[in-house]
């Protein structure tokens, strides 16, 4: 990795805010793996730093069906 790219930091203080392109709204996503779209950068702040309060991590895959066979990885 170059110093302009440093590695992906990860752990149980980070928190990730991403602009959602052509828009006016942030998607916060906090280390617990929870997402929400925001407008309001405080708003934004105060839900990343209340965790786990409101937080829900999204909900993992549905398991298969038994006898359903694992799909293909590209």
């Amino acid at each position: 990795m170059s110093p302009l790219h440093p590695p992906a930091l990860t752990g149980g203080d980070v928190y990730r805010i991403h602009w959602l392109l052509g828009t006016d709204r942030l998607l916060a996503v906090c280390h617990c793996g929870a997402e929400r779209e925001f407008e309001d950068p405080v708003e934004l702040w105060d839900w990343l730093l209340a965790h786990p309060e409101g937080h829900r991590p999204p909900a993992a895959a549905a398991p298969l069906p038994a006898g359903t066979p694992e799909p293909a990885l590209a």
